[in-house]
């Protein structure tokens, strides 16, 4: 299937690995050209080379914070005019909530509520006025069904999660949808750096929570980044014109609801 995606232009953020970097191969593949943004210079220049070795294409970076507003300014200096916007970042850290100040709570909403509206706020208008426009947010499982220790991403991404909800509706008309993927527990390193958290609020071994953890998916394994990107780009394709406001939770089975 062809997602008709050939020349958009698409920023993704928090590219240099992960789920990420997993959303912009996808993309490239699609013949998206790509803006991959992350903090670190050279993880970022290791991934435009894999990238540019997948995809057939070298994606321009930008080293930003995307939490500061230089950040966000640089990136939009790059590339100001975007098709596609995947907004995402690393999440905050695990821990018993009790043990986080105000200063925590600020910092986790900078990443994953504040920085995501302000590069909304900063590509929306230009996406309708063209009558193309793909947003999607990479958000988590925990939207869904809350974890305990991860108190910070919860508060933060839930309340992105409801400001999309309101805004999706009010671009859809001009062909621009707003999306949430809820990753489960993928490969990457985030996951890694939850399940050491776990084991260590838990005074357990890492290598048996990995265990239970991971069999304890329906499909006994981790999900792969390959899966989660294409996930991404179907959301981007001009297939999906018809979705929107949607949170699509990617985990395996583990959401054990009805809906």
């Amino acid at each position: 299937m062809d997602f008709g995606l050939k020349g958009r232009k698409a920023i993704v953020c928090a590219a240099s690995m992960g789920l990420g970097k997993a959303s912009a191969i996808a993309l490239g593949k699609e013949g998206a050209e790509l803006v991959i943004v992350a903090r670190r210079r050279e993880i970022l220049a290791q991934a435009a080379d894999d990238i540019a070795a997948q995809t057939g294409v070298r994606p321009m970076t930008v080293v930003a914070d995307v939490t500061t507003p230089d950040g966000r300014g640089a990136i939009i200096s790059a590339c100001p005019n975007p098709d596609i916007l995947i907004n995402n970042a690393g999440g905050p850290p695990a821990g018993d909530f009790r043990n986080f100040g105000r200063d925590d709570w600020i910092k986790a909403l900078d990443a994953n509520m504040i920085a995501p509206i302000e590069l909304i706020k900063a590509t929306v208008d230009g996406m309708m006025a063209r009558g193309f426009g793909r947003i999607v947010n990479v958000t988590s499982h925990a939207v869904k069904a809350p974890v305990a220790m991860l108190a910070l991403s919860n508060g933060a991404r839930t309340g992105l999660t409801g400001f999309i909800a309101g805004l999706a509706r009010t671009t859809a008309a001009r062909n621009v949808t707003i999306n949430n993927i809820l990753p489960g527990t993928f490969d990457t390193d985030r996951l890694k750096s939850n399940l050491t958290a776990l084991a260590k609020n838990t005074a357990r071994d890492v290598a048996a929570v990995t265990d239970e953890i991971r069999d304890a998916n329906p499909t006994r394994r981790f999900g792969h980044p390959d899966e989660f990107g294409a996930v991404c780009a179907f959301l981007c394709s001009v297939q999906a014109g018809y979705m929107t406001g949607q949170n699509i939770l990617v985990d395996g089975g583990a959401y054990p609801g009805t809906f």
